[in-house]
């Protein structure tokens, strides 16, 4: 494994502070530099972008974010025990690491976005879905950040970037797949963390798109939960827990009612949403 800068190696950092993984937090540390790089470049160049990072813990991703010339790295971390691995980067770092010591899932991140801003992270895996829902239903859109590089379970990642007829797709892949172009940028294995995780991750990448913007989000995550709600039902019977007229909801998307939530591209979603106000 080479160095990226001359700090110690992260597995003396960790043995130096003590910093064991806590499952509870949902820690698996990333130990791998070359690998960290990599993260940091799905999106493209960092020159002169600030980059929001949720839980550095030891920070191998931290160093990577500024070695390859983020601005400025701002790192929320809610481990008070990784605060002392993480302020030895500042010092290396002189006034492009910010310490955010706190929750992630209470952060307003739009007042930590200033200029060109994107978020990447290894996240939490207990925490990571919630997180990746409140960044693709922020108002307004298109939103603060540039774009999303994230790391999830396979399976997960998988959901959020699922096509229509996939066995994948589900509520996550249509509010993706409306919001941003995602992608999966490339698969981490197990071996890569300390300690190993029991599932293969992937590193998921999020651009945002323009969107139409007559579609209320809270409108479209009830259609989608009454759909998939019960997905092996035809939408016709899945859709009569909104309590409205289903014709109405089919007949906007021009669906004959027989079909299946999974088979449904995200414009039929869309269409749905846009017209379930009126039929209350």
């Amino acid at each position: 494994m080479s160095q990226i800068d001359n700090l110690p190696p992260l597995r003396e950092v960790i043995a130096e502070h003590g910093l064991r993984a806590k499952k509870e937090l949902g820690q698996n540390f990333l130990l791998d530099l070359n690998l960290t790089s990599r993260i940091a470049r799905v999106g493209g160049s960092l020159e002169g972008v600030r980059v929001i990072e949720v839980g550095p813990g030891p920070g191998g991703l931290t160093r990577a974010l500024l070695a390859e010339g983020a601005r400025e790295v701002i790192a929320i971390e809610r481990d008070p025990r990784t605060l002392p691995a993480l302020a030895q980067i500042a010092e290396a770092y002189p006034g492009r690491l910010t310490i955010i010591s706190g929750d992630a899932l209470e952060m307003d991140y739009r007042l930590l976005a200033d200029g060109p801003t994107r978020i990447i992270a290894n996240l939490p895996y207990n925490i990571a879905t919630p997180l990746l829902t409140g960044w693709l239903t922020s108002q307004p859109w298109p939103p603060y950040f540039e774009s999303l590089t994230l790391m999830f379970q396979r399976e997960v990642a998988e959901r959020i970037c699922a096509r229509p007829g996939e066995d994948p797709y589900g509520r996550l892949g249509v509010l993706a797949g409306w919001r941003t172009e995602a992608r999966i940028a490339f698969n981490v294995s197990r071996e890569a963390f300390t300690p190993q995780p029991n599932v293969t991750s992937a590193v998921v990448h999020l651009k945002p798109k323009a969107v139409d913007d007559t579609v209320a989000v809270r409108d479209l995550e009830n259609v989608t939960k009454a759909a998939f709600g019960q997905r092996r039902k035809m939408v016709r019977q899945s859709l009569k827990s909104l309590g409205v007229p289903v014709e109405g909801l089919l007949a906007a998307a021009d669906l004959k009612g027989d079909e299946r939530a999974e088979e449904l591209p995200v414009e039929a979603f869309l269409a749905m949403a846009r017209v379930l106000p009126g039929l209350r």
